[in-house]
C-alpha cells in the first residue's frame, strides 16, 4: 500500500511539474489549433489575428462559382459584405487553451494530440444575401404547374400538371456565406435545388370538369315570380370560374356574373312609390301607391350556380323581398284632398332670367302638403335661391331700386301664391309688400320673399290636408290649393292708391354735356300707399277673418342728367386790313346798336 501510494503520488507529481512546464505563455495560441481551417498554433494573439485578415483581405475580391440548375453564378465575399470575426475567433481559441499554469498545461497537451479547430462568427449584408439569391433562384427556380381546366368556346378542355424545381434558399444562403468565410478558394460549390411538385393533378379536377360541362350543356330559366327570363349557355360561359390557386371547384361568379346581376337587378327592383295625387278634368284623383320590389342578390346568384350545374333542374327560382311605401293609397284617400280650395293666375314676362327662375321656383312648390293646423313657409320650401341651385340673374328690386341679381322673378310665384290662399280664406301669417309698386299684380295683394329674412307663411285651418300645385305656362302662372272644399265667401274692399309725397329728384353731373343743358333720363313716381281688407265668412255666414293689409311703396326718383362742362370762349373780332389809301381818306364808321330794354338785356337764369 505504503509503495503504491509512493508511486501514484510520484506519478501525480510528475504531471503537474510535466504539465507546468509545458503550459508556455498564455500569449502565445496552443500547438495544433486552427482558425477557420487556418494552421496558427504557436502563434503570439496579435500575430494571429493579422495574419488572418490578412488572408482574409486577400480573397475577398476572388470570386467562387456557385452552381445550381446547370447554371454558374460568379459571387465575392465583398459583393455580400462577407466579414469573418478573426480577432474574436483568435481570443476563443486563446481562451480554450488558458488557465493556471497546470490547467494550461493539460489543455495545450489535449490540443496538441487531438487539435483544436475554432470557426469565426460571420457578419454580412442580409439584404445583399437576399437579393443575391433571390437572382439565381429567379434563373434557377421552375415552378410546378397545376392542372387546369380552360374554357374553349363552349368546351371544356383539362391541361395537366407539371413537376418543377426550386432552389433552397435558406441552405443556400448558408453555404454561399460559409464558402465565402474561408480563406481559400476552392472549386464550384453547388447550391441545393428541389423538386417543387404540383398542387392539384388532373385526376382532382374530374369532378370540376364534369360540373364545368353540365353548366354549358343548356340554358338556364330564371324565375321571379311569375315573369320567366332565359339565361343562355353563352351568357353561362362568361359566368362561369374555372377552379385555380389550388381550388378544385368550378362555380358562377366573378366580374362577368356581377355584371349580369347588376343589369338583372336593375330590370326586377323598384323602389316603392308612394300615393300621389294627380289633376284630371274638373278635380283631383289618387294615384294609388306601389309596393317596392327587391332582388336578394346573394340568394339569387346561388340560384343560378345551382341551377346551372343541375342536369335537369335547370329553373332557378329567385328570391325577393317587398318593402311598403311610406304612403299608402288608404293614408292618401284620407288625407281629403278631392278638390279646389283656392286658385289665382297671374301673367308674366321678361328675360329669359326671369322666366327660367319662375319655372324653376314654382317646381320647387309644387306638390308641397301641408297637414291640418300646420304652416306653410315659402322660404322653408324653396331653401335659399342662389346660383349653386340653378337660379339665374334678372331684374330684382334692391334697396327700393330695380337691379339684376340672382333670383329675380321669384316674387311672381310668392305672389300668385299669396293671391291663391288670399281666394282660398286661409290663415295668412306673414306677407310683405314690394319696396316698389308694381302694377300688373293686384293693387295691394303683392307678396315679396328675400331668404331668409322676408317669407310668405299661411296656416292651413282646415281638418283635411292641403296640396299645393303649380302650372307654368307661355306667359302665365297658375297656383292651385287642393283639400277639401270649405265653401267660404271671401269679401274684398281695397283702398285707392294714395299719393304719400313728392317724387324724389336724382341729380347725375355729366361733363360730357355743355353747362346749362339737362336731360330727363328718367320719370319718378311718388311714395304711395294703398291697404286691402278682406273678410272671410264659413257657409253659415258666421265672420271667420277680418284682416286689413297695408301697403306702402317708396317713391321711384326721377333722374335728371345736368351738364357741368364749360362752354367755349367767344373768338375775337379780326383786325381791318391795312392798305395804302391816304391817312385822310374818310373811313366809314359802325354803325350804332339800337338800344335794348333792360328787361330784354337780362341774362336767363337756367
Amino acid at each position: 500500500m505504503r509503495r503504491a501510494v509512493l508511486v501514484v503520488g510520484f506519478l501525480v507529481v510528475l504531471a503537474f511539474l510535466t504539465s507546468t512546464l509545458l503550459a508556455g505563455s498564455p500569449t502565445r495560441l496552443p500547438a495544433g489549433t486552427t482558425i477557420g481551417g487556418s494552421e496558427v498554433g504557436g502563434m503570439e494573439l496579435a500575430a494571429a489575428t493579422r495574419a488572418l485578415e490578412a488572408r482574409s483581405a486577400s480573397v475577398a475580391h476572388r470570386p467562387i462559382e456557385f452552381v445550381a440548375g446547370g447554371r454558374r453564378f460568379a459571387v465575392t465575399a465583398s459583393q455580400l459584405g462577407v466579414r469573418p470575426g478573426w480577432a474574436a475567433a483568435v481570443r476563443a481559441a486563446a481562451d480554450a487553451g488558458d488557465g493556471v499554469a497546470p490547467v494550461r498545461g493539460l489543455r495545450r497537451i489535449q490540443a496538441r494530440l487531438f487539435g483544436s479547430d475554432v470557426e469565426p462568427d460571420v457578419d454580412v449584408y442580409p439584404s445583399a444575401v437576399r437579393y443575391t439569391v433571390a437572382r439565381i433562384a429567379a434563373a434557377v427556380d421552375r415552378p410546378a404547374v397545376d392542372a387546369g381546366l380552360v374554357r374553349r368556346g363552349l368546351g371544356i378542355v383539362t391541361t395537366p400538371a407539371r413537376a418543377g424545381v426550386v432552389l433552397d434558399r435558406e441552405r443556400a444562403s448558408a453555404l454561399m456565406v460559409d464558402a465565402l468565410a474561408a480563406l481559400s478558394r476552392g472549386g464550384p460549390v453547388r447550391l441545393p435545388v428541389v423538386r417543387a411538385e404540383p398542387k392539384v393533378t388532373a385526376g382532382e379536377l374530374a369532378s370540376a370538369a364534369a360540373a364545368a360541362r353540365t353548366a354549358l350543356s343548356a340554358p338556364v330559366t330564371v324565375a321571379v315570380g311569375p315573369t320567366r327570363f332565359r339565361l343562355p349557355r353563352w351568357r353561362i360561359a362568361q359566368m362561369l370560374e374555372l377552379p385555380r390557386g389550388g381550388e378544385t371547384r368550378a362555380g358562377i361568379g366573378g366580374p362577368a356574373a356581377r355584371r349580369w346581376l347588376a343589369g338583372f337587378a336593375g330590370s326586377v327592383n323598384r323602389p316603392p312609390q308612394d300615393a300621389t295625387f294627380r289633376v284630371v278634368s274638373g278635380g283631383i284623383e289618387v294615384v294609388p301607391a306601389r309596393v317596392g320590389l327587391q332582388l336578394e342578390a346573394a340568394e339569387a346568384l346561388a340560384a343560378v350556380e345551382r341551377a346551372a350545374f343541375s342536369p335537369t333542374g335547370r329553373t332557378a327560382t329567385v328570391a325577393t323581398t317587398t318593402s311598403e311605401p311610406s304612403r299608402t293609397t288608404a293614408d292618401a284617400e284620407a288625407m281629403g284632398i278631392t278638390g279646389v280650395v283656392g286658385s289665382y293666375t297671374t301673367a308674366y314676362g321678361g328675360t329669359p332670367g326671369r322666366l327660367h327662375n319662375v319655372a324653376l321656383v314654382a317646381e320647387l312648390i309644387d306638390g308641397a302638403l301641408v297637414a291640418p293646423g300646420a304652416r306653410f313657409s315659402f322660404n322653408e320650401t324653396t331653401g335659399e335661391r342662389n346660383a349653386a341651385r340653378g337660379f339665374e340673374e334678372a331684374p330684382v328690386i334692391i334697396n327700393g331700386e330695380l337691379e339684376n341679381g340672382i333670383g329675380g322673378g321669384v316674387c311672381q310665384v310668392s305672389t300668385t301664391l299669396f293671391n291663391a290662399a288670399f281666394e282660398a280664406g286661409l290663415s295668412i301669417d306673414r306677407r310683405t309688400n314690394h319696396a316698389l309698386h308694381i302694377s300688373h299684380y293686384p293693387l295691394g295683394r303683392d307678396a315679396t320673399v328675400n331668404y331668409p329674412d322676408i317669407d310668405l307663411v299661411f296656416t292651413n285651418d282646415t281638418d283635411t290636408w292641403l296640396l299645393v300645385r303649380t302650372f307654368v305656362g307661355a306667359g302665365s302662372l297658375t297656383v292651385n290649393i287642393y283639400g277639401t272644399p270649405q265653401h267660404r265667401r271671401v269679401e274684398t274692399d281695397t283702398a285707392p292708391l294714395a299719393v304719400e309725397g313728392k317724387v324724389p329728384w336724382e341729380r347725375i353731373d355729366d361733363d360730357t354735356m355743355p353747362k346749362g343743358e339737362k336731360v330727363v333720363e328718367q320719370r319718378g313716381s311718388p311714395p304711395r300707399s294703398t291697404s286691402v281688407t278682406r273678410r272671410v265668412y264659413r257657409p253659415d255666414g258666421t265672420l271667420l277673418y277680418d284682416t286689413t293689409w297695408h301697403s306702402y311703396y317708396v317713391g321711384e326718383p326721377t333722374v335728371v342728367r345736368i351738364g357741368t362742362k364749360p362752354r367755349p370762349k367767344p373768338a375775337k373780332p379780326a383786325k381791318p386790313p391795312v392798305t395804302d389809301a391816304p391817312a385822310d381818306a374818310a373811313q366809314p364808321k359802325p354803325a350804332t346798336p339800337p338800344a335794348l330794354p333792360r328787361a330784354a338785356a337780362a341774362t336767363p337764369r337756367p
